[in-house]
């Protein structure tokens, strides 16, 4: 039996692998954001799954939490960053606020958990981070660019963390998933306010897309049915890889990721290579090696 941290236990992958893991006896303290949504399963796995509200953007909030699911359960052994969501749109249509509440949910919410969680996880000499990212930390399009950042700076800093804390017998995973068939059209995403300006350019037709408003995609059912990822399946290879221990930094989910993630390291390795000459014709003359 392991236990497992689960922010936004409730929603996205995270809804699929609580129950998997209480299913197969496992103890996950999940946090939550509305009131009354793990009640069932609560009541069938009782002890077991241990419940708290958390505001990803109220930092003395994240420390009580995360230093209370510790204390009452002793041990923790897989901390899992779910709790995200998007804003879509493009850049000029989002407000200061919008910007600066996707990234205090996304980036610093997920970097407050897991900065309070390690002192425990050092202590215990073991332990694993799972943040899921997604593969929208390799890429940026229109109507996503804001999303996609948040993405990019979790991709480099839970890098960085993976190296700081391996160390001390920590383990980090990201996991990139591509599209999940969860209710994205009746999910929470956010939208900027719209500028005619973009209603026909590629930002306000995905943002279109995203709310529905495309004929054939204009109902939760029909866009899920273009979503290739299935979070069940997503769920059980998260499971695996906690189960396995080492293994590689980022984890991959969906033919979509893997085929997104591909394209945009070679044609960013692509880019790179052509301008080789010009990066090293602006060497100093003098440089000494180290």
């Amino acid at each position: 039996m392991q236990t497992w941290f689960i922010t936004g236990a409730s929603g996205g992958l995270a809804a699929p692998l609580t129950r998997k893991l209480l299913e197969r006896g496992d103890r996950v303290a999940a946090t939550i954001r509305r009131p009354g949504v793990l009640d069932e399963l609560k009541a069938v796995h009782g002890d077991r799954l241990w419940i708290s509200h958390l505001d990803l953007t109220n930092p003395q909030q994240i420390e009580e939490v995360v230093r209370r699911a510790f204390a009452e359960w002793g041990t923790i052994d897989i901390v899992v960053n779910n709790a995200a969501y998007g804003l879509y749109g493009a850049i000029e249509e989002a407000s200061d606020s919008q910007i600066e509440h996707q990234f205090a949910t996304n980036v610093f919410g997920s970097l407050r958990v897991a900065r309070t969680a390690l002192p425990f996880l050092r202590n215990q000499g073991r332990g694993h981070l799972i943040q899921i990212a997604s593969s929208a930390g390799h890429y940026a399009i229109p109507g996503m660019g804001l999303y996609c950042s948040s993405k990019w700076a979790v991709e480099a800093a839970f890098e960085a963390l993976a190296k700081e804390v391996a160390p001390f017998g920590i383990q980090t995973t990201m996991v990139e998933p591509g599209g999940i068939r969860t209710n994205f059209l009746g999910g929470n995403a956010v939208y900027g306010e719209p500028l005619e300006v973009y209603h026909t350019q590629a930002a306000g037709q995905f943002t279109r897309m995203m709310k529905g408003e495309v004929p054939g995609m204009d109902t939760p059912e029909a866009f899920n049915r273009s979503i290739i990822g299935d979070p069940a399946k997503m769920a059980q290879a998260i499971i695996d890889r906690a189960d396995a221990g080492n293994g590689p930094l980022r984890l991959a989910l969906g033919s979509d990721a893997y085929a997104v993630i591909r394209e945009s390291l070679l044609e960013r390795l692509a880019a790179l290579e052509a301008q080789k000459d010009l990066a090293y014709s602006t060497d100093a003359e003098d440089v000494q090696s180290v």
